[in-house]
């Protein structure tokens, strides 16, 4: 190779090195501990994908008990991961929200109200047939830090 094709080469591996951002799993023992085979989140540059949350309290295990019960500690659970790196719930950008019944909608709304200020982060809602531990609601979120 010639020198100018070389150094051509090494400027373009460099560029792609910088450019890529180093992804590592983000773990709070103030969260429940991943059901399986998955991190709680994974921080890749300045962003956090948060995996689903259920109503689960990290201490015991036990799965809240009715809707509003369960989307308060899916988003308490969510909250203790984004703590783990230096976030909180105003640095959410993106939330999934899956209901068993897009009949707890409102009963969701009125909890998720309480968590989020007016600059609410883009959201989607999805029905599916059922959750883990038959959980009644499930979270996820991407969080983004400040440049």
């Amino acid at each position: 190779m010639h020198a100018p094709a070389a150094f051509l080469a090494l400027v373009l591996l460099a560029s792609a090195c910088a450019t890529h951002s180093p992804r590592r799993a983000v773990v709070s023992s103030a969260a429940p501990a991943p059901i399986g085979p998955y991190s709680q989140a994974i921080r890749a540059g300045a962003q956090l994908y948060l995996s689903g949350q259920i109503g689960t309290d990290p201490l015991t295990g036990e799965l809240a008990s009715g809707i509003e019960a369960q989307s308060r500690q899916a988003l308490a659970n969510l909250a203790a991961v984004l703590a783990a790196d230096g976030l909180d719930l105003s640095d959410v950008v993106s939330v999934t929200v899956y209901l068993v019944d897009l009949g707890d909608f409102a009963a969701l709304n009125a909890v998720y109200a309480q968590s989020f200020s007016a600059a609410a982060p883009a959201r989607a809602t999805i029905g599916v047939a059922a959750l883990p531990k038959g959980a009644r609601v499930e979270i996820s979120a991407i969080a983004v830090h400040a440049p």
